[in-house]
This record gives structure tokens, C-alpha cells and sequence, in this order.
């Protein structure tokens, strides 16, 4: 069985020397990948400088170790991370929440057949894949709109 946590943090992401622990945890993983395809990290406390039988080691496969780089990469940035479990249907109010536009307009997006959506009771319910897959139509369609612009704007020589 599956827990799914809904919260939102309100603590800050990470604070100046956090941030540059998690960055240097990020370099130190992805060089350990790329040397010695590692697959284990060592845990050491703060006044620990070396291996012992004490010490608790953490065996992961090397996409789980690139997954937490690429976390701690963008947790040094200062960015956002949402995790979603494969398969969850969203509500009207988080989906908007990801594509970063209010509910009323998600939700007329629904009516309009635009994505697809299911109805629980009375409530929509949209699967996170279909919900990337609609934005990752948009984008292609904003890119189109923009490479369209930049063409006419060089045969006009608006550069």
C-alpha cells in the first residue's frame, strides 16, 4: 500500500550554507558516478572523518543516486521539487497549481475537452500523465508560434 502525503512546506528550501552543502553533495555524487560507477554512499556524523564498522552505508542503484544529484541540484538552486507518484489523479486545484494558472481557467480548459479528466462525484480528477501531456503540447505549440514570429520578423529584417 501506497502513502501519499499531501502537505505543502512552508519551510524555507534551504539557506545559504545549506545550499552550498547540497551543491558539494550533488559534485561528490555525480563524480563517484562517473569514476567508479558507485553505488553506495557512507553516512558520517559530524566529527567523523572515516570509514569504520560503525559507519551506516547505503547501498542504491546509480539511478537512484542520479536522482538524488539531480535533487540536490536544484534544492542548491533554490527551485521547487514535486514529487508525484506514478499513476495519481490530481485534483482541479493542484493541477492548476503545476501549470501555474488558476483554477477557473484549468477548469474550463476540462469542459473544453482539452485534457483529459475523469468525474469522482461530483469532483474532476486529472491523471498526472495526461496533465504533461497537455503542457508538453502547449509548449510545442508556443515554440511553433515563436519560431514563426522570428521568421517573419527576418523576412521583414526586424532583427
Amino acid at each position: 500500500m501506497t502513502a501519499i502525503l499531501d502537505k505543502i512546506l512552508d519551510e524555507p528550501i534551504l539557506n545559504k550554507k545549506e545550499s552550498e552543502l547540497a551543491r558539494a553533495a550533488q559534485r561528490c555524487i555525480i563524480a563517484a558516478l562517473d569514476h567508479s560507477r558507485a553505488d553506495k554512499i557512507a553516512l558520517f556524523g559530524e566529527k567523523e572523518n572515516s570509514i569504520t564498522a560503525e559507519t551506516p552505508i547505503l547501498e542504491l542503484p546509480p539511478k537512484v543516486l542520479k536522482f538524488m544529484a539531480r535533487t540536490l541540484g536544484a534544492m542548491a538552486e533554490g527551485k521547487t521539487i514535486v514529487l508525484v507518484p506514478q499513476g495519481r489523479e490530481l485534483t482541479t486545484v493542484q493541477a492548476a497549481s503545476l501549470l501555474n494558472v488558476s483554477r477557473p481557467f484549468f477548469t474550463k480548459l476540462l469542459k473544453e475537452g482539452k485534457i483529459a479528466h475523469t468525474i469522482v462525484g461530483s469532483h474532476r480528477r486529472v491523471k498526472y500523465d495526461d496533465l504533461m501531456k497537455y503542457r508538453d503540447r502547449m509548449r510545442e505549440e508556443q515554440d511553433k508560434a515563436m519560431q514563426a514570429l522570428i521568421d517573419q520578423s527576418q523576412e521583414l529584417g526586424l532583427e
